[in-house]
């Protein structure tokens, strides 16, 4: 005796969310290996091209749609050695939480630091990822920037 229509309904719901939090979680770690190989080029294929980055990768970014690619590509430039490794990532929906240790060493200019310090960090973040049709559209991330100021020997910027 076949499945009444709702439970295969149901099921086919399940399936369709169970895929599309697989292929959610497959372009945030698409992106990741991108930043991680500096390969900028990709990311639009990653990154909405007005995606809104709420927290600003770096200091100075402007605050418009799609100004995320300028700053991670500044970022990049201002740490010789970068990475970005998943420790966990959870996905629901159109949403992906990342849970990343980040390390680089500082070999270029940065808008907080124009001269490097050649010193190393290693900190970790927590990276929120709202995915629409198939590309990252919002990036909200927490981290902990006293520890990699500290660490790299940066001063804490005065209030004001």
């Amino acid at each position: 005796m076949p499945a009444p229509a709702h439970i295969t309904e149901n099921k086919q719901v399940i399936t369709e969310d169970k895929q599309r939090v697989t292929e959610n979680k497959r372009v945030v770690e698409g992106f990741l290996a991108a930043v991680n190989e500096r390969r900028t080029e990709d990311f639009p294929g990653c990154l909405a091209p007005d995606v809104v980055d709420h927290n600003k990768i770096i200091h100075g970014e402007e605050d418009r749609p799609g100004a995320a690619f300028e700053g991670f590509g500044q970022q990049l430039a201002a740490f010789g050695e970068f990475a970005v490794t998943a420790e966990q990532l959870i996905a629901e929906g159109e949403t992906v939480v990342a849970r990343l240790t980040v390390t680089g060493t500082h070999t270029g200019a940065h808008p907080r630091m124009p001269e490097p310090t050649h010193r190393s960090f290693s900190v970790e973040q927590i990276w929120i990822f709202t995915l629409r049709r198939s590309r990252i559209a919002e990036i909200r991330a927490v981290s902990d920037r006293l520890g990699m100021f500290l660490q790299l020997g940066w001063d804490w910027p005065a209030a004001g």
